[in-house]
């Protein structure tokens, strides 16, 4: 049922069982109701309510999109789209009811082209997939940010990861778009050409959206070819500053690292019991290098000389190929690894993102203030360039445990800001973050973006509720 809150902005309840019934009449059972199948497609990865939307079309091609939005933008009702349910800020809730896109179905890897570097994707293709075809032909696609999502969510909330550092993020990795748009019309961003100087950007106003302004329905993605040799491994450090002390002097010594990820001595404590590692438990380093043979191991010698300048080491290789997969894997299940550390608990995830002259500052600063308030709350971070996360472990039906956890994550924010950075360097504003943006950006920088939301999408039946409010 729609939200009381949407009753004077969306549809009323005539209207919107008239476009349930429009939408089943032309779409069958591709259209779901069933209340079970309305909640898995809300949210699910946070202590954020679980908001579900009226109903779930399960979208195979580009036409059942169109058809979807055109009927919800007549009868005003809102409409979501929905990937791999990876996201963690509430981001495909529905707080006003509405129907919910899953494009999970679209997902056919169109073209791969490999003499220019690029392939043509639908939304729905994951990341691990789109590898796995890749690997024959000598080619990746780097964005990796630890979960399996969809392409087409990890576009739509501007993702990162572990190889942003060397690789860029999901802004810099995507060439062109085809968007359907809030009335229903399809159109396309760009081209396959590298670079272009007609017109609008309009490929990178929809990356990052967040389905506010349209649902991305193909993408065409930046490929590079597997490097020749990969390094990679792990070193110890006695205190957080001086493992985030080495990474800032590793990106100001222009050692081209492709991966840098920070875990502190709580989540190494997890990952040691979670996924059967064997490290100390003091803060850590996970390293990748990337390159010629003899280039990677130049890269690996000379971070060594820096972390034992502070105090760091060994740096411990990871030569073969499966011991790779194994210490990533065990980065990549931090969030799973805490849970035992809490049991009943919830896994909170929040992330911010600072310069990074300012990351040992922020992260010590943050480590004292979980000590403090007695929070279990281990720390990782893609602190290559400045972005860390910490997991906090929460009793979602205390509302005292609840209010501590918000409070932490409010001076979080608030120190991360102070700092010149960001509330969220990857996971996104969706319902958790946007109550932050008017102190990062300031009331004239959000009217732009209401600006542009009234221009694309004047009924607000895009994702409303979502980054600004109209």
């Amino acid at each position: 049922m729609l939200g009381a809150a949407a009753k004077d902005s969306f549809a009323d309840e005539a209207a919107l069982g008239q476009a349930l019934a429009e939408l089943t009449a032309r779409l069958g059972n591709k259209v779901v109701m069933s209340r079970p199948v309305r909640e898995q497609h809300a949210n699910v990865t946070t202590f954020l309510p679980n908001e579900p939307a009226d109903a779930v079309v399960f979208a195979d091609c580009i036409e059942d999109v169109q058809t979807t939005v055109r009927i919800c933008a007549a009868h005003r009702v809102p409409v979501i789209a929905w990937g791999a349910g990876t996201s963690l800020e509430g981001h495909v809730n529905a707080p006003y009811g509405g129907v919910c896109i899953d494009l999970s179905g679209m997902n056919r890897i169109l073209k791969i082209n490999t003499d220019d570097l690029d392939c043509v994707i639908e939304p729905g293709v994951t990341r691990k997939r789109l590898n796995e075809e890749l690997r024959d032909q000598g080619l990746f696609f780097p964005i990796d940010p630890g979960a399996d999502a969809s392409l087409g969510g990890m576009a739509s909330t501007r993702a990162s990861g572990t190889n942003a550092v060397r690789y860029g993020t999901m802004k810099d990795n995507v060439l062109a778009l085809k968007v359907v748009m809030p009335n229903g019309e399809l159109i396309t961003t760009s081209r396959r050409a590298r670079k272009s100087s007609a017109g609008y950007d309009l490929t990178r106003l929809f990356i990052g959206a967040e389905g506010t302004l349209g649902i991305i329905v193909e993408i065409t993605l930046k490929l590079y070819g597997i490097p020749e040799s990969i390094v990679a491994g792990v070193c110890s450090f006695p205190t957080i500053t001086d493992a985030c002390n080495t990474v800032i002097q590793t990106i100001q010594c222009g050692i081209p690292v492709a991966r840098i990820e920070l875990l502190d001595e709580v989540q190494v404590r997890a990952s040691n019991a979670y996924a059967k590692l064997s490290l100390p438990e003091t803060p850590h380093l996970f390293l990748e290098f990337h390159g010629t043979e003899a280039g990677a191991a130049e890269q690996a010698e000379r971070f060594g000389e820096l972390a034992s300048e502070n105090g760091g080491g060994p740096f411990t290789f990871a030569g073969k190929a499966e011991d790779r997969s194994k210490l990533w894997q065990a980065r990549h299940d931090a969030y799973w690894s805490v849970l035992p550390m809490r049991p009943g608990a919830k896994a909170v995830a929040t992330d911010v993102c600072v310069p990074i002259s300012r990351l040992a500052e922020c992260v010590e600063a943050t480590k004292a203030d979980i000590v403090e308030m007695g929070l279990v709350a281990p720390i990782v971070g893609h602190v290559g360039d400045g972005n860390f996360h910490t997991t906090l472990m929460v009793d979602v039906t205390d509302h005292a445990d609840v209010a501590k956890a918000e409070i932490f994550m409010k001076r979080l924010v608030e120190r991360a800001l102070a700092m010149e950075g960001t509330c969220t360097g990857e996971h996104g504003v969706g319902e958790g973050k946007k109550k932050y943006l008017l102190a990062e950006h300031g009331a004239e920088t959000l009217e732009a973006m209401r600006t542009l939301k009234r221009a694309f999408d004047p009924h607000n039946i895009m994702n409303p509720g979502k980054i600004v409010s109209l």
